[in-house]
């Protein structure tokens, strides 16, 4: 489920409606969010199946004037560190001119029929902002099959902080509706900060 909109309060009604511990990850948003006006958001929560138990995960993305806020909330069973099920919450607050990519990836069936405004089947939403990089590294080779030289090793850097993915049929086709509008208000706003 993920919920969209551009105000304050749109916001704290799209965190009670989601349903999961709402105080909890309201405070946290709103701690982070301060005074600023909610410019855009996002409210998509998950549920996983861990072996014998359900676990639920919610992320709230929140774009102000001035920032990008990432919010998760994970649930935990009880273990040896606490004897009762609990919750952990964080938020990241990061300014626009911070983020150097925001990659939409749309999956499309049936490409050759496609008519635009279609919606995709699945969108994946990733972020950068440089917090996290995933570093891809392999052998390093030569053009001469015969060498047996050590070329040392050749990779790529992605930056990876944020992944969200959402599908219609997981999710339902105003999910991927709503992270279309939000990726294109990112974009767009991080355009903005680039001037």
């Amino acid at each position: 489920m993920a919920k969209t909109g551009t105000t304050t309060q749109g916001l704290r009604a799209a965190i009670e409606r989601s349903g999961y511990y709402p105080a909890l990850v309201a405070e946290a948003v709103e701690a982070a969010v301060g005074g600023e006006p909610v410019s855009s958001y996002l409210v998509h929560q998950e549920t996983t199946f861990d072996s014998n138990e359900v676990r639920r995960h919610v992320t709230v993305l929140v774009l102000t004037g001035n920032r990008f806020i990432v919010s998760h909330t994970d649930e935990q069973a009880a273990d040896t560190t606490s004897p009762a099920p609990y919750a952990t919450t964080s938020t990241e607050s990061v300014k626009l001119d911070r983020i150097s990519s925001v990659v939409v990836s749309r999956v499309v069936a049936n490409p050759e029929k496609y008519v635009p405004g279609t919606l995709p089947r699945e969108v994946v939403l990733t972020i950068g902002w440089g917090a996290v990089s995933r570093i891809d590294l392999e052998p390093a080779a030569c053009g001469d099959p015969n060498c047996e030289a050590d070329h040392g090793y050749t990779g790529n850097t992605t930056a990876d902080d944020l992944s969200l993915r959402v599908s219609e049929a997981g999710d339902g086709p105003d999910t991927v509706r709503q992270t279309l509008a939000f990726a294109q208000a990112l974009s767009e706003a991080t355009a903005a900060a680039d001037r």
